[in-house]
């Protein structure tokens, strides 16, 4: 029997983790695997490409309405484009409570109903580590295998270093299962944008598991409610997802990382824009 891989995405909010792993979990599926996806963002939308623009009614919302024990399976897990099994964590109202106490409510209730039986699966995180509920799927044992996803720019490379930073501190528990997998780099067209990321993924002591160029076609797709995968499973764009894919199945090489001090961060991206 194969072995569950357990796969989370982090990087900094609006820099591409929802569109990386919507699409990452079309790939896997259409290579055979199956998937279950996570969102783990209030807002949502992580599987939203998944299930051609329908936003699915959230783990947190029917525990409001109805209570954590009488939920049902098919209340919170949807199947999406090439089988994909789709849920979202949602969050408080707006303004009210902390968000990362969805993502805790959304394990237990998916660990009561046994939904947690995939050969793949991908956790689509809120970006800024900010609270613990947020790293519960690297603290809990949950996220095996950490992918950051960031561009060039050094906001998305600084909140990159940072959630490097909690796998570091987790990972000094003997207990801990996690460790990063690798960096993917989802272009904004910054100067060596490509080898800016490679480096400060080398810095990290992990390396560049894919470089995803930007593209028009992404944008199309999402506007006919698709992944590219679906869009347009013949263009480069989705033969990038699909190399991510296999590197993801792959063997995977797992690091503690070791994060850069904030001022060697800047100046490393300083170099790359200034040529």
């Amino acid at each position: 029997m194969m072995k569950m891989r357990q796969i989370a995405i982090y990087g900094k909010g609006g820099i591409g983790k929802s569109t990386t792993s919507a699409n990452l979990s079309a790939a896997l599926a259409l290579s055979g695997r199956r998937v279950l996806q996570i969102g783990c963002d209030p807002k949502r939308d992580s599987t939203r490409m998944l299930m051609h623009g329908r936003l699915i009614p959230t783990v947190m919302d029917l525990v409001r309405e109805k209570g954590d024990r009488d939920i049902s399976l098919e209340e919170i897990v949807f199947p999406g484009f090439a089988g994909v099994r789709c849920v979202e964590a949602g969050g408080p109202e707006p303004g009210i409570g902390c968000a990362g106490r969805g993502i805790i409510a959304t394990f237990q209730v998916l660990e009561r109903l046994g939904a947690l039986d995939s050969e793949i699966i991908v956790y689509d995180v809120l970006g800024d580590v900010v609270c613990g509920g947020f790293a519960m799927p690297m603290r809990e044992g949950y996220a095996r295998e950490i992918y950051l996803v960031t561009s060039g720019e050094l906001m998305a490379l600084y909140a990159a270093n940072n959630i490097s930073k909690a796998i570091e501190r987790l990972s000094r528990n003997k207990k801990s299962l996690c460790r990063l997998a690798g960096v993917i780099g989802n272009a904004r067209g910054t100067p060596g944008e490509r080898e800016l990321i490679a480096e400060f993924a080398s810095r990290i002591n992990s390396s560049l598991a894919a470089f995803i160029p930007r593209d028009p076609v992404v944008q199309q797709a999402e506007l006919n409610r698709m992944t590219v995968l679906e869009f347009s499973p013949e263009s480069a764009q989705a033969g990038h997802y699909r190399e991510l894919a296999g590197t993801v199945t792959g063997e995977p090489v797992l690091t503690i990382p070791t994060p850069m001090e904030i001022g060697d961060l800047e100046e490393l991206a300083l170099s790359y824009a200034t040529g």
